[in-house]
């Protein structure tokens, strides 16, 4: 879901930079000493998940993880993505410079949004929280792709082999892919390690014995 340089009109490159930024400052208000661990180690995961990509035009397919951090970090999650950003961009030159802080807001705002939706939905097993998170991460993740390429360009939705139809039909077996495996990682951690899900409301983290 990277998107190169070059791809975005310089008006939506600036508008979602300044949105990187008001991200990152909610992202980090409130830090702990205790949190630097965890925001370490997913930052880790999401670097080397998100390296195994598949070129398709301006843009990339590859897993997301944006539900896995959104249950594990919740609103740390846009920390995560953005060290494992930087270093893609340092190591490998994945990733464009001017549409970095797009990239930013493609993979931080799933997670935080089902980080939200999980705190006000508590009626379900850890396994299908982490399907839903996986599965609508991916889904909302290129809804906000195709908003940003026919933002900068209409092209990008012409014709009967368009971008946008290609990612359309990429994502889709992966988003079902990423829920699967996410509800069972989910589901693994939780029986390990309950801590690691405590901004998840108690009503949810009292379920372990029926999952």
């Amino acid at each position: 879901m990277h998107i190169a340089d070059g791809v975005l009109s310089i008006s939506v490159a600036a508008t979602t930079t300044a949105g990187a930024v008001g991200i990152l400052t909610y992202a980090l208000k409130g830090v702990t000493e205790e949190e630097i661990p965890k925001i370490s180690l997913l930052s880790g995961t999401f670097f080397v998940a998100s390296l195994i990509n598949i070129p398709i035009g301006p843009t990339s397919i590859h897993p997301l993880l944006g539900g896995f951090l959104g249950l594990i970090l919740g609103r740390r999650a846009p920390l995560a993505v953005f060290v494992g950003l930087v270093l893609q961009a340092l190591l490998f030159q994945h990733g464009g410079v001017s549409t970095f802080g797009a990239n930013l807001l493609l993979m931080s705002l799933p997670a935080l949004l089902i980080h939200f939706l999980v705190r006000h939905y508590t009626k379900s097993t850890m396994f299908l929280k982490g399907f839903i998170g996986g599965f609508f991460a991916i889904c909302f993740g290129v809804l906000l792709l195709i908003m940003l390429l026919l933002f900068s360009d209409e092209r990008y939705g012409d014709g009967a082999f368009s971008v946008i139809q290609i990612v359309l039909i990429a994502y889709f077996p992966l988003a079902l892919l990423e829920g699967v495996l996410t509800g069972f990682s989910v589901k693994q951690l939780y029986s390990m390690r309950p801590s690691l899900f405590k901004h998840i409301p108690m009503e949810s983290r009292g379920q372990n014995n029926g999952e």
